[in-house]
């Protein structure tokens, strides 16, 4: 490296986005991600110990991939290499391999690959790096936001530790603004400013999770904003609500706002309102509320309050809430809204609701009853000589696929549990049980 090329990394270091010139250097500057880098944990010994093998690191944005990617880079005793599978060719491939094999064999040092967003690599890309991997050429660091088991080749998967990066807690998050404001070596503290704490907690609620999202609100709210009367550059609550584009809603997610709109949310849906019920949701998306969650009471409402009326609810429910745990946001917004329409639109029943109770509570108070002796299983040796199976009626021998005979125990003959109404599909099942099983 000559004095250019010197003074130009000193150069695009100071010149870096905040979110990049505070990542951690040392594991112990690491917020989160306690559950993999705690002390004792796998993860933190294999990084202490300088001996890392083939990871991929899994999680959504700014959860801390590339940051423990840099963290080994700068503990590790090993070459260290970096490709972006976004633009890297096989060409680029190559020469990190050759690389790699001519600083093992003049210094026997290893040589550590990261390669960001490794789910970009096609197949070829990914087969190529195998065999180097394999036989320890280079020791791979991946990194996606994508699960590795769906985009990741199998063979590299099972030759590397997969560590899966959850969301930054919000204490997570005000930790970095608080070290962003202050810090005056990596972060904004030379510019001698004091952010709300109704600021922070605004920006930390709205980040979802991904620091960066903070950070770059931080770093324009400093850059942008005029010292006060005491010198001081104030981050006001309006401040960062410019910032990051967005107006701050009473919503706190521990609190009792997050209930009460949660509570409307699916009382809309089971109310059949469409328009209040997508107010609702649009008002959990806009704070940032884990989408997931969101799809998680749709499934619910889809089961308990639209239920046999219409089974396809649930179906579609499920589908979205897949969706949206593939897709994330912002395109999760149109899946949500889909289903949550769809929910709210269908008619309603909670019979099969009631039933199950029903059968529970029947279960829980009823002496244990005895299935009838015409349904045993009659399929092992010696059950006709014990009569199991002797007498019961194989429906599809009879017309219309239907024999009249007991199925429920005895003493519970006639129990009714499932009800169905008369709306959507239990009107069918209403009709077809009654024209054929009464």
């Amino acid at each position: 490296m000559d004095i250019f090329d010197y003074a130009r990394n000193i150069n695009s270091e100071k010149e870096s986005p905040l979110a990049s010139r505070l990542r951690p250097k040392t594991l112990e500057q690491v917020v989160g991600q306690e559950h993999i880098i705690g002390k004792g944990k796998l993860l933190y010994r294999a990084i202490k110990a300088d001996k890392i093998s083939s990871v991929i690191f899994y999680g959504p944005p700014g959860t801390g991939k590339t940051t423990l990617a840099k963290v080994i880079a700068n503990t590790t005793s090993a070459e260290f290499m970096q490709l972006n599978a976004t633009v890297a060719g096989k060409k680029d491939m190559e020469g990190v391999v050759e690389k790699a094999k001519q600083t093992m064999a003049m210094n026997g040092r290893k040589t550590i690959l990261f390669v960001d967003e490794i789910h970009r690599f096609n197949k070829g890309q990914q087969d190529y790096l195998l065999p180097f991997v394999e036989d320890g050429t280079v020791i791979l660091i991946g990194a996606t936001t994508e699960n590795p088991y769906f985009e990741v080749n199998t063979a590299l998967i099972s030759r590397s530790i997969v560590f899966e990066l959850q969301p930054l807690t919000e204490e997570n998050i005000k930790t970095l603004i608080h070290r962003a404001v202050e810090d005056k070596e990596n972060g904004m503290g030379i510019y001698n400013a004091v952010i709300d704490e109704e600021a922070v907690e605004f920006l930390a609620g709205l980040s979802n999770g991904d620091a960066r999202t903070a950070l770059n609100a931080v770093e324009l709210g400093v850059l942008t904003t005029e010292p006060k009367s005491d010198g001081k550059i104030h981050i006001t609550l309006e401040v960062a609500e410019q910032c990051i584009q967005k107006r701050a809603l009473r919503y706190d997610k521990g609190g009792d706002n997050h209930y009460d709109t949660i509570s409307a949310f699916i009382k809309s849906m089971r109310g059949s309102d469409p328009d209040a019920a997508v107010y609702y949701l649009a008002k959990m998306l806009y704070v940032g509320e884990s989408v997931d969650f969101i799809a998680r009471r749709i499934l619910i409402c889809a089961a308990e309050d639209v239920g046999m009326a219409n089974p396809q609810a649930l179906v579609v429910a499920s589908a979205a809430a897949d969706a949206v745990h593939k897709i994330g946001m912002p395109e999760s917004q149109l899946i949500l809204s889909e289903a949550v329409i769809y929910v709210a639109t269908s008619p309603k029943s909670n019979a099969a609701c009631n039933a199950i109770f029903s059968a529970m509570e029947t279960v829980k108070n009823t002496v244990t009853a005895k299935v009838p002796v015409h349904l045993m299983d009659s399929h092992y040796k010696g059950a006709s000589k014990l009569g199991h199976g002797i007498g019961y009626q194989y429906p599809h021998n009879y017309p219309n696929h239907y024999v009249k005979q007991q199925y429920l125990p005895d003493g519970l003959e006639d129990k009714k549990f499932y009800e169905p109404g008369d709306l959507g599909y239990e009107k069918e099942i209403k009709e077809y049980m009654s024209r054929y099983f009464n």
